[in-house]
């Protein structure tokens, strides 16, 4: 957390690139989360508040469980994700509040498939408490398209003896097996 050095973010330009790094930081932290599925750390990352789309009567849903829930089941449907950041435009719109515009580049396992995606995530922040939170972000796809080698079902690269094959990452995360096995309990029985 960072607060503000001497007047209003927008007139100190010490107060801006604190602002503006804290808010690069936000990003980064939510891709290594979604790719680590550490869903304690990526709801973390919203205002409390956060607006999650609709709830089954029609109603604004909102709220972090809200939000774990949505996230869990669209990270559930998918298998191992790499989230690559790349350019980030930051426009701070006063002291606590800014939007941005993030690009991303995606490896996805749907399946047995491999997808790259390049993504536009079109975001507002907020700072809360001196902590630069995320609002809402909205995911824009510029393609998604299927790769030639899937990398699931590799031998193991056994790194640093191979360059090629498949690493320890996803499933040396803590947090990645945490999630798979809260997921499989929950096929296995979704009153959970």
């Amino acid at each position: 957390m960072s607060s503000l050095v001497g007047g209003s973010t927008n007139d100190d330009p010490l107060a801006r690139l604190i602002a503006e790094a804290d808010i690069r930081q936000l990003v980064a932290r939510y891709a290594v989360a979604t790719d680590q599925r550490d869903l304690d750390a990526l709801v973390a990352l919203f205002v409390p508040d956060v607006r999650v789309g609709r709830d089954p009567s029609g109603e604004p849903a909102r709220g972090i469980e809200a939000l774990r829930e949505n996230l869990a089941d669209q990270l559930g449907a998918i298998g191992v994700t790499i989230l690559h950041v790349g350019t980030h435009q930051i426009d701070l719109q006063g002291d606590d509040d800014a939007t941005g515009h993030v690009y991303c580049r995606a490896e996805i396992q749907d399946g047995d498939r491999w997808i790259h995606q390049s993504i536009r995530y079109d975001d507002r922040y907020r700072r809360v408490d001196g902590q630069w939170l995320f609002v809402g972000r909205h995911h824009q796809l510029f393609y998604g398209a299927e790769v030639g080698a899937n990398p699931i079902g590799l031998p193991p690269a056994n790194w640093p003896a191979n360059h090629d094959g498949w690493g320890t990452l996803p499933e040396a995360d803590p947090t990645w097996q945490a999630f798979r096995d809260e997921r499989q309990a929950h096929r296995d029985d979704p009153s959970t």
